[in-house]
């Protein structure tokens, strides 16, 4: 098998798993499990199989891998079907590959009772087919094709749980906030297209970085109506706030969404494009101030939450800023290094996450405070959950701190001027806020460790044992996230030859910043901790005998009515309340933004649809009623006529003919 048909069944091999799987869901249920599975796992392999062939990227010499044919000839600008694989696109495949074939198997189990599995399972296989598509496309429009599919299936799969208020509203918030940046991020494409007189990506990178090639003619405006589409797509400020409210969808999907696939697909897009971004100084600023403010916002929502996934979501929209605010410093190495890094551990906490659900029979920490014994009960989760948050806090030497560690660095470099086309401000923007956010992460990564594993009261209920297959993954994904940072040194290699070796500067202030974050967390922790015996809270909803999806179903509708907003408890042993202080309740509901668009958008909008209502049926439907009854009242006036007496037609006849005469009299005499 040649590499180029390895690299076309990539993607082919997910997409035919599930056609059909869709097709054989209800005939033929038995064939399900292994639909989903095996494809994924075979795509998986082969995507190894092209990176290890591909032997490393341009760093090392190595040429990209590039086929293709002509798809439509448009008579301007053509389409083709074209792969481009090189060691980013090899690398990020393995990571979705890795990532996909363990949420399917995770799910044989967590959803193993769910009478939607198959359907659940075609959607994820798709989900993972899409973002192939888009890791390996090398046309602008057939790349555009797997994001619009991204989007569909994201939709479909936060809405699992339909039944649920918060499922429908999660899964149509998320299409519609995506959809939001698509239309700036479509017309950036064309505007693209039209300034090179090409879709293809590598054809649009050539001509921006060779000596002979021509600049754009449009390059801020391209590069601002891009960024609206990955500010969509991957969760960035301001249009981030689809993603904590899609925690409502099962837990394996989170992991999916957050690790490898949608999320992920912004970043890589501006990677493959960061010379359209370098065009434009003006870009990179707006680039470097989303990452910025996206990153700390963030973390402050974090510290806030009480849903274990929720902390997760606003922490994964944290670290996608580390790798935007790369990408605004010029250093695509150290983003998808982080992209890569992160998808390993994320999807860990994920994974994780479902399993503590399901133990504890809650989603809420202020309810898991207040039990005990649940480390016993998940020794699995708890060990890989561990090394997963140590990772996130960027503690040495696991994934986290490398990948991170490299973020700060290129930002050290563009803020001392050492990043030739960045300018200073640029490089201290992200600096400074990458520096700051590493210690609120630490922070609520501790608050959710401690909260999580070391409450205090009764014992937590005995909801069974965890499947095989849920805990093998957890173990899976751990080999990454402890070790996948040391190869910090054969990584460039891959990429563009760029140094990924952590600076001696950001490691120590980086570092420093993640313990004392810690360390602050832990002393507001044993301070408030006694209070959670004094305070009772809640009650654990979930059914001890239902199924992990069960669980996760029940735990998120009862939460509002068990322990208050979705997004917080009024529990005053929180410590990242004491924290947070005043601001709590602001970071709590994401600082107001959801009420900010829905005052700005979605009132006005609701208004203007009410006006055409009102215009619609009381004054255009009072025209239409009008005309129709016009027919009717004539046809009445006439039917009146008709009597049946003959005197009376005799009379009139009479009447009309006297008329006729008077009428011709007076005519002939005017004459």
């Amino acid at each position: 098998m040649t590499t180029t048909t390895a690299a076309v069944l990539v993607p082919l091999l997910p997409f035919l798993g599930a056609l059909v799987g869709l097709g054989a869901g209800r005939r033929a249920p038995g064939f399900v499990r292994p639909l989903a599975v095996l494809p994924t796992l075979a795509a998986t392999a082969l995507a190894v199989l092209v990176a290890v062939r591909q032997g490393g990227g341009e760093g090392s010499g190595t040429a990209p891998l590039h086929a293709s044919t002509r798809l439509a000839d448009t008579g301007s600008v053509p389409v083709d079907l074209a792969l481009n694989v090189d060691g980013f696109a090899a690398l990020v495949a393995v990571l979705v590959g890795v990532v996909a074939c363990c949420v399917q198997i995770y799910s044989t189990g967590y959803l193993r009772d769910d009478p939607r599995y198959s359907s659940y399972a075609a959607l994820v296989s798709l989900f993972t087919a899409a973002m192939m598509l888009v890791v390996y496309s090398d046309d602008l429009i057939v790349l555009l094709v797997g994001w619009e599919i991204m989007g569909i299936c994201s939709y479909f799969l936060v809405g699992h749980y339909w039944e649920t208020a918060a499922a429908r509203s999660a899964s149509l918030k998320a299409f519609l906030v995506t959809k939001l940046g698509d239309v700036p991020f479509l017309i950036g494409l064309f505007v693209l297209a039209g300034d090179t007189g090409t879709f293809s990506i590598s054809g649009i990178v050539t001509r921006l970085t060779s000596d002979s090639g021509a600049p754009l003619d449009h390059p801020t405006l391209i590069a601002l109506l891009l960024l609206a589409g990955v500010a969509g797509k991957s969760a960035q400020f301001p249009l981030h706030t689809w993603l904590p409210d899609a925690m409502a969808g099962p837990t394996p999907v989170s992991a999916l969404i957050h690790a490898a696939t949608m999320v992920a697909a912004g970043v890589y897009f501006i990677a493959r494009l960061l010379p359209v971004f370098l065009s434009s100084a003006a870009a990179l600023a707006v680039l470097a101030v989303m990452a910025a403010v996206t990153m700390v916002g963030s973390a402050l929502a974090a510290l806030a939450q009480d849903d274990i996934k929720r902390v997760l979501a606003y922490s994964t929209v944290g670290q996608l800023g580390y790798m935007t605010g790369a990408l605004a410093v010029g250093d695509r190495g150290a983003a998808v290094f982080h992209l890569i890094a992160h998808g390993a551990f994320k999807a860990l906490l994920f994974l994780g996450a479902g399993v503590i659900i399901h133990a504890a029979g809650t989603n809420s920490l202020a309810a898991m405070s207040r039990m005990s014994g649940l480390t016993k009960r998940i020794p699995d989760a708890f060990w890989t959950v561990t090394v997963a948050l140590l990772a996130l806090a960027a503690i040495p030497p696991f994934a986290g701190f490398f990948s991170k560690e490299a973020v700060l660095g290129a930002a050290e470099h563009a803020a001392t001027g050492h990043t030739a086309d960045i300018p200073e401000g640029v490089g201290w923007t992200v600096l400074l806020a990458g520096l700051l956010t590493a210690l609120l992460t630490a922070g609520y990564a501790a608050r959710l460790w401690l909260m999580a594993f070391h409450g205090k009261g009764e014992p937590v209920p005995d909801h069974g044992k965890q499947p095989v297959a849920m805990n093998a993954v957890l173990w899976v994904l751990f080999v990454p996230t402890a070790a996948f940072g040391l190869g910090y040194g054969a990584l460039p290699d891959w990429f563009d030859g760029e140094s990924l070796t952590p600076t001696l500067t950001t490691s120590v202030l980086g570092t420093g910043m993640a313990l004392a974050g810690a360390l602050v967390m832990y002393g507001a922790w044993r301070h408030t901790s006694a209070r959670a015996a004094r305070v009772p809270l809640g009650a654990v909803a979930a059914h001890p005998d239902a199924a992990d999806a069960v669980s996760e179903a029940e735990a998120i509708a009862t939460h509002e009515a068990a322990y208050g907003s979705v997004a917080a408890a009024p529990d005053p042993a929180d410590p990242g309340r004491l924290l947070l202080g005043p601001l709590h309740r602001h970071a709590a509901t994401g600082f107001h933004l959801d009420a900010v668009y829905g005052a700005l958008f979605v009132r006005p909008v609701r208004a203007a649809a009410g006006l055409v209502r009102f215009l619609d049926r009381e004054v255009i439907e009072t025209y239409v009623r009008g005309f129709a009854a016009a027919p009717g009242l004539f046809g009445a006036a006439v039917r009146r006529a008709q009597t049946g007496n003959v005197q009376t037609y005799l009379g009139a006849l009479l009447a009309g003919s006297l008329v006729l005469a008077v009428a011709a009299v007076l005519v002939a005499a005017g004459a």
